[in-house]
């Protein structure tokens, strides 16, 4: 199953290809956790893992840096019980906003592989809605509270003098 979901954020290139990808917990409405295993230098074969929660169910998932070309290309190969997935950002700068792109490809697993195989159609429907959401979120926190942090940072900064 493949979803492609693209954003446009009133935000620097630079600052939002950092905050999408060391801060999903924070922005994401289904990551609850994201942890660093192992850090590589220029970001591919980074290690990580990744707990979801939607609809109260919980998932874990083991997570590579596939490619990172910043500030341009973030993908990450995310390996689950039920189902793997791949997703890619790619952010692109028009007048000091820029447009961030996601592609995701879910793969299935064992028996949920033939889940998804008949229920494919509902399933990506929902998949659609909620990486939209994503999005949407992302957004939000890339305008606003990343902004605030960044405020409340400088003003505890003393001027030089």
């Amino acid at each position: 199953m493949q979803n492609t979901t693209s954003i446009l954020i009133d935000r620097n290139i630079d600052d939002v290809f950092r905050l999408t990808h060391q801060h999903v917990a924070e922005w994401s409405i289904i990551v609850v956790e994201d942890e660093v295993i192992e850090e590589k230098p220029g970001g591919v074969g980074t290690t990580f893992r990744t707990v979801t929660e939607d609809h109260g169910k919980r998932m874990e998932f083991a997570g590579v840096v596939t490619r990172c070309e910043p500030p341009y290309v973030h993908a990450v190969h995310l390996t689950g019980k039920m189902f793997d997935i791949d997703a890619e950002y790619v952010f692109n700068e028009s007048n000091g906003r820029t447009r961030v792109t996601q592609r995701a490809t879910v793969t299935g697993n064992g028996v949920f592989r033939w889940f998804m195989l008949l229920l494919g159609w509902a399933m990506k429907r929902s998949h659609c809605k909620a990486s939209e959401q994503e999005m949407e979120s992302l957004k939000r926190f890339c305008e606003t509270e990343a902004r605030s942090d960044h405020a409340q940072t400088l003003q505890r900064v003393p001027p030089n003098t």
